[in-house]
């Protein structure tokens, strides 16, 4: 299959601001996310294609059967969204083919070094996509996106080929955590999916962490400096208070693997009103119970010991580990591995540290693994995808598609 077309269609897409907002209350969070299913909705029609957009801008598709044979409904899902706290706008892409394991210069005088990201050194001879330092690149999920896009046009250019019934959806709002919350699964009904939203060549995932958000505000009470004694109360201090009391090793820069961590993802605040957000993750559900209680009970002891310690917070979950309901529905697992095989890329089974949107739809019954899509470095000015990796994941998804029909 030609490789120009994917690039050339992802090239499109990043020059898409479709930056999330966290601190938004509308749904999607930014409107600019509509611009990208507004173009998505335009090709996929252009192919003659059945596509439906809710309410909130959610756009999915059913690509019927045109087999007689009892086949699996299978469902891919990308996400329009990218990272809230890296620019998005404005991406202009560096495409660098044959790559030859030089540095990558920037715009603003960096440069994706060789020597600092070594797995680019597992590229030599392909072809690089990166930022031009001035913003993130976008591939997570506008890879992912590509990605399905070039698979469903595949079976559209060749309809003598068997498959079963293929749904597709691109969700909104993933990278703040609301991504299937207002999804709808009338529109959506495989018997299993998987999420085109992983990184490196070869990965997949079927675990993921449990989740929850806690935000957090420290009340105080403002005087003049110089008549503070006995009765200032900085809320800042109290924050501090707080936060040392938390486990000092038990944050993202020091965990791996399965270990889970608290996370301060940002402060505001001033004497009189100081909020910090916090992430808690852990992929072991008792654990994940455990770093919640921990939170509550450092709150009851500042209190117990401090009577201006004074509170207000809201600890909520945000998804959990699909682990459990993706086993239930091992076909899933097994043909994407046999795909894998089949294009000769060896799987990097791992669980991921972090979520998709599969997280939450495996709890709403449709078990759904997660796919690579060649980026690395995601959310940041040195995300890079490699071109062939791409390519591998499109062709995986044909190869899924197909042997479910065997």
């Amino acid at each position: 299959m030609d490789n120009e077309n994917l690039l050339n269609r992802f090239i499109e897409y990043t020059k898409i601001n479709t930056q999330s907002n966290p601190n938004s209350e509308s749904i999607p969070s930014s409107p600019n996310e509509l611009d990208l299913i507004k173009l998505l909705e335009k090709q996929l029609k252009e192919w003659n294609l059945d596509v439906k957009v809710d309410q909130y801008g959610y756009l999915t598709l059913l690509i019927k059967a045109n087999t007689s044979k009892k086949v699996p409904a299978i469902g891919f899902l990308a996400h329009c969204d990218t990272a809230p706290d890296y620019s998005g706008a404005n991406v202009n892409a560096q495409v660098i083919k044959n790559y030859q394991g030089q540095d990558i210069p920037f715009k603003d005088g960096d440069k994706l070094s060789a020597e600092q990201f070594k797995d680019l050194n597992n590229y030599l001879n392909q072809t690089i996509i990166c930022t031009d330092g001035t913003t993130l690149l976008g591939c997570d999920d506008k890879g992912g996106i590509a990605i399905i896009m070039e698979a469903i046009k595949y079976f559209i250019d060749n309809p003598e080929i068997e498959h079963g019934d293929i749904y597709i959806a691109f969700t909104l709002d993933e990278e703040v955590g609301t991504g299937v919350d207002h999804f709808d699964l009338a529109n959506f009904k495989p018997d299993f999916a998987y999420t085109i939203d992983g990184e490196e060549l070869g990965e997949f995932n079927y675990e993921t962490f449990n989740a929850a958000a806690l935000s957090i505000t420290f009340k105080g009470l403002n005087v003049h400096p110089g008549n503070a004694k006995n009765v200032m109360i900085n809320s800042m201090e109290k924050a501090l208070q707080f936060h040392s009391k938390l486990p000092a090793f038990e944050k993202p820069e020091y965990t791996e693997k399965y270990e889970g961590f608290y996370m301060l993802n940002n402060i505001e605040g001033n004497v009189e009103k100081t909020t910090m957000n916090y992430i808690i993750r852990d992929h072991s559900k008792e654990l994940f119970e455990y770093r919640k209680n921990v939170i509550l009970k450092i709150i009851e002891e500042c209190q117990k010991n401090d009577v201006n310690f004074n509170v207000e917070y809201d600890l909520k979950d945000q998804y959990y580990n699909m682990a459990e309901k993706v086993k239930e529905k091992q076909i899933a697992l097994d043909l994407a591995l046999k795909a894998y095989e089949l294009n000769n890329v060896k799987a990097n089974v791992k669980a991921i540290r972090g979520g998709t949107d599969g997280s939450k739809l495996s709890f709403k019954g449709i078990p759904c693994p997660n796919i690579f899509t060649g980026a690395h470095n995601l959310h940041g000015k040195y995300e890079y995808a490699c071109l062939e990796s791409m390519a591998k994941a499109r062709d995986i998804i044909i190869d899924i598609i197909k042997l479910a029909c065997t």
